[in-house]
């Protein structure tokens, strides 16, 4: 079924998959986001993807995924073998999404892979790459990038702060970009670009104050997928292109 054909006022299925704060905060705002919840799998449940086997979950629009980046890795050719769309929020897998994007286009399943659902933090992506094209023409102006988010999370630099190094370079920023990462307490996220000239500084920052924008642009991001195909991230969610 094509996206055009379903209509917006029905609510989109979805499974969640992996139930830890994210998980537990999407089943909680779905109903806001005119989604409905047909099952969760913790790890106990769906240990080595076992409770995603053939024939399952027919009912369901759309996968959310936040486990881990093991788990994505054997959930993904899951879901592609059970035609059923995705919205992966899980980082740290970044050197297989070559292939698993080839396998998701082979069984023509839509998939959405995300570091940062946030609307504000993919925007301020865009916000900062528009910056660094200003600056990358005054070469007296170096470039920083700074990262902050609670002590639990695994990977640094985060997922979104390499979306933001990489929107810079790719608007021909050439020069050197020093990433530092903290971690510390309960922080959610925050994201500072810097660039410094020899007697001033321009600074860009966004803050998140909770984790409901993660799950609001996860369930949004599950509705716009439900019945496409393709590989998407939230910059195609929001209608911003490449």
């Amino acid at each position: 079924m094509s996206h055009a054909a379903h209509s917006l006022a029905e609510p989109t299925r979805i499974l969640i998959v992996g139930y830890g704060r994210m998980g537990a905060l999407v089943e909680r705002l779905a109903p806001e986001c005119q989604c409905e919840v047909a099952g969760v799998l913790d790890i106990d449940k769906n240990r080595d993807g076992e409770a995603l086997s053939d024939g399952a979950w027919r009912d369901v629009d759309v996968a959310i995924d936040f486990t881990t980046p093991d788990a994505v890795r054997r959930n993904l050719p899951r879901y592609a073998a059970l035609r059923l769309n995705a919205v992966v929020g899980t980082t740290g897998w970044n050197a297989d999404r070559d292939a698993m994007r080839d396998l998701a286009g082979r069984a023509g399943i839509g998939v959405v892979a995300a570091p940062n659902f946030s609307a504000g933090a993919v925007l301020f992506e865009v916000i900062a790459g528009n910056a660094a094209r200003l600056l990358a023409r005054h070469a007296e102006f170096g470039a920083w990038l700074h990262e902050v988010h609670h002590d639990k999370k695994l990977d640094a630099p985060s997922g979104t702060a390499l979306g933001i190094q990489a929107a810079m370079e790719a608007a021909g920023y050439g020069r050197t970009i020093d990433v530092a990462s903290s971690r510390a307490g309960h922080v959610p996220g925050i994201h500072t670009v810097g660039f410094d000239g020899p007697s001033e500084t321009i600074t860009l920052s966004h803050s998140v104050r909770d984790r409901g924008t993660f799950a609001r642009g996860a369930l949004l991001a599950a509705r716009w997928v439900k019945g496409r195909q393709g590989w998407f991230t939230m910059r195609d969610v929001l209608g911003l292109g490449v």
